[in-house]
């Protein structure tokens, strides 16, 4: 059996904390190496990491979503087998366009918090904001908020966190809370409500946000220091910026440095490292999870990837709601025009997700049959190693070569770090991206490619040179 002992010593943990709420912080949880948290399990007893076992989303001691399901689940609702039970799927984004340019998507997710507080549902809010504090050197961290300041910090942060300091106020302080977060961290919580009955009390809202997959710190740190902002200089960034004239996926990456007020930024795309299909700087435990959305929380948000709405620059949200008191808040925000509800089917909003579907399915049964092969311990999943061979030979290839893409970026930003020279990681990453591509397409659409991005990075300077000459 595949256990928590197992989860750490393969460094599949994800460092959500939820093993460190169920054992009272006897099992503890660090920034390791890499930049991303996970437990150590050296000063815990065998009962405590027993209960810290059944709450880890990577260990078979644990229920897994499936079992879990939504915690408002009806008899009702439609089951799915990519996006969990659901009482309803829809499109749709914030009317208030002022509103969405500081949102990452359709800015439904935050909308819905701050009506869920507002409106008596709950107290507070367990998030991810920006760090408070002079000393404190991380960007991001979990917080909890209340309906005064929920809405300050509406965008998703790609940068690892942990829930075990947030979790430890929940044990000390009898309030109903929100909780907000990537699947696996949902997973996790639910599971702590079926541990301690204190939580299972207190968590009584669950909001799930898609995940392509995790990053750790050095994911901001790569692309700030091309920007020419040392990691140990960074003082702020913003994943996505923005722009009204682009669409909904072209956004920029912006970093400020300690040393000035200046904000520096540059499209996403044009950044090594910045695909997000390239996987840079994705942690071990993403290449074993199988569920994209957050099947076992109240309601899930993402990006609406669709062709009939990726044309609207400020974005918009597919939902999947599992919450009958949630669909009433919708439907009363629609009526009140606070909303725009769009139609999305199911298929749709799988549609939206493609990659991520493509990863988390056929991409770990080809992971878990060469680990199996390998001699190494996997955690039981829905999906069957039996599966990889339906994937062709092509397809298999390209699913281990982004594994090793991750990989290799943490090891090379690593060595960057310690050496200071940023050049050792675009180095290796370049070199791992061009494979990728050799083995994604044939030689003649290579060729069009580089001369097509070739002509679009010259314009991106012209547009990046003219803006300069706008602000001056």
């Amino acid at each position: 059996m595949h256990r928590i002992e197992e989860t750490v010593a393969r460094g599949i943990c994800i460092g959500c904390g939820a093993c460190s709420a169920a054992t009272g912080g006897a099992v503890r949880v660090q920034l390791g190496r890499t930049r991303l948290y996970e437990a150590v399990l050296d000063e815990a007893s065998e009962p405590e990491i027993r209960s810290a076992s059944r709450v880890c989303p990577f260990s078979d001691e644990s229920p897994n979503e499936d079992e879990l399901l939504a915690p408002h689940t009806d008899t009702a609702m439609t089951p799915d087998a990519r996006l969990g039970v659901h009482s309803r799927t829809f499109a749709g984004r914030v009317a208030d366009e002022a509103y969405l340019v500081d949102s990452s998507s359709g800015g439904l997710a935050s909308w819905l918090v701050d009506r869920l507080l507002s409106e008596g549902h709950a107290d507070a809010v367990i998030h991810v904001g920006a760090s408070t504090g002079d000393v404190d050197t991380e960007l991001f961290r979990h917080r909890i908020s209340t309906s005064e300041n929920a809405a300050d910090q509406r965008k998703s942060q790609y940068y690892a966190t942990t829930m075990a300091d947030a979790l430890a106020v929940v044990s000390d302080t009898p309030q109903r809370y929100i909780v907000v977060g990537v699947p696996c961290f949902i997973r996790a919580a639910r599971a702590l409500c079926r541990e301690n009955p204190i939580f299972q009390e207190r968590l009584t809202f669950f909001v799930a946000l898609v995940c392509g997959h995790y990053k750790t710190h050095a994911f901001a740190d790569s692309l700030a220091w091309q920007l020419n902002v040392h990691p140990r200089d960074l003082a702020a960034v913003d994943f996505r910026v923005k722009h009204r004239d682009r669409t909904a996926n072209d956004y920029d990456f912006s970093a400020r440095s300690t040393l000035t007020e200046n904000t520096v930024s540059a499209p996403v795309r044009t950044l090594v490292g910045g695909n997000w299909g390239h996987s840079a700087f994705q942690p071990e435990a993403c290449n074993f999870c199988d569920d994209v959305v957050g099947e076992t929380a109240d309601v899930s948000f993402g990006d609406a990837w669709l062709p009939e709405f990726i044309s609207y620059p400020y974005g918009t949200n597919v939902v999947v709601s599992r919450n009958r008191i949630i669909d009433g808040i919708f439907d009363a925000g629609a009526t009140e025009r606070a909303i725009t509800l769009l139609d999305a089917s199911a298929d749709n909003v799988a549609a939206s997700q493609a990659g991520g579907f493509r990863h988390r399915r056929e991409g770990l049964a080809v992971r878990l049959a060469d680990d199996i092969s390998a001699g190494l311990s996997v955690p039981s999943k829905r999906v069957s190693p039996d599966k990889a061979v339906e994937v062709s030979p092509k397809r298999a290839n390209l699913i281990r070569q982004r594994r090793r893409m991750a990989a290799r970026s943490h090891e090379s930003f690593l060595a960057a770090v310690e050496q200071d020279d940023l050049s050792i990681y675009l180095r290796e990453y370049r070199r791992e991206a061009a494979r990728y591509r050799r083995l994604d397409i044939p030689l003649p659409r290579r060729v069009f490619q580089n001369i097509k991005g070739a002509g679009r990075r010259i314009l991106d300077r012209w547009n990046m040179k003219r803006t300069d000459r706008t602000k001056q």
